[in-house]
């Protein structure tokens, strides 16, 4: 656990692993069966190995990876969702993780009634809630939608209401799965301004994305996993960007000398600790 008064998030030589096959499908005595006549198979999956970082108080880290890099894996991690197979995170401050935006949600309650449920899910008071309703309803621009239920509510809207909850309620840390992809280009626009706003007060930002766009404009710092595996961890988030961009095109990891080198410093500091 580092010492040091400025990080909120550390994430040291994090794994975490999957268990796949026969008995995840079977029953108690099926399962007895098959093991003591050796007919069950079980699998490893490992969906994040080693993987090491350090946030401090207004860094914005960005995530980049194709799909089944382990992203949204590791997120689930630093919330608390999962647990580390092995490793250490240290987490400090309160986390606001929009990871599956239906969750936390009732598809049968109001939109103002799934205001108050999430705000509550998120360890905030009514009178808090209260206090901060209506700008979160104007935020999300669905004044007309209140009363309706939320399974009536488009993808976008429950984008915008989920972003807008989690921004309001102001954690220590705010956790985007590609929530700033949904929407239209007028919302994306002023969530991208929000999140600038959030960040020049000290929140630490965790940020999927698929957009390299949104990537190079509000991130200071860039994580990028391939199959798991942890390519580099940087500052240098331009650079890191065109390296990505050129191994979408080409399908080739960069060798060592072509990336930045500062995930390699990391690790090396942190073993040593």
């Amino acid at each position: 656990m580092s010492e040091s008064k400025n990080i909120v998030l550390s994430c040291r030589n994090v794994s975490i692993r999957y268990i796949t096959g026969d008995l995840k499908s079977i029953g108690l005595k099926e399962y007895i069966l098959r093991k003591l006549t050796g007919a069950y198979s079980i699998q490893e999956f490992w969906a994040d190995k080693n993987i090491s970082f350090e946030l401090c108080k207004g860094d914005l880290l960005g995530i980049i990876g194709t799909n089944g890099a382990g992203k949204s894996t590791l997120l689930k991690a630093v919330s608390g969702i999962m647990i580390p197979s092995s490793g250490n995170l240290y987490v400090r401050g309160k986390i606001a993780a929009l990871l599956e935006l239906a969750k936390g949600f009732d598809n049968e309650l109001t939109v103002k009634e799934n205001t108050f449920l999430r705000g509550a899910l998120l360890g905030y008071s009514k009178n808090f809630m209260l206090e901060k309703y209506d700008e979160i309803i104007a935020y999300a621009d669905l004044e007309e939608f209140q009363e309706h239920l939320f399974k009536q509510l488009s993808s976008g809207m429950k984008s915008r209401l989920a972003f807008a909850i989690a921004c309001f309620v102001k954690p220590d840390i705010l956790i985007l799965d590609e929530v700033l992809a949904v929407g239209d280009g007028m919302f994306r626009k002023k969530s991208e301004q929000t999140m600038k706003e959030i960040l020049a007060n000290g929140v630490t930002g965790l940020f999927v994305s698929h957009s390299l766009t949104s990537v190079r404009k509000m991130c200071n710092k860039i994580l990028w996993l391939d199959h798991g595996e942890q390519v580099t961890f940087t500052d240098r988030v331009q650079e890191c960007c065109d390296a990505y961009e050129h191994f979408l095109t080409t399908k080739r990891l960069p060798a060592a000398h072509e990336i930045p080198v500062y995930a390699a410093e990391f690790q090396k500091k942190t073993a040593q600790k």
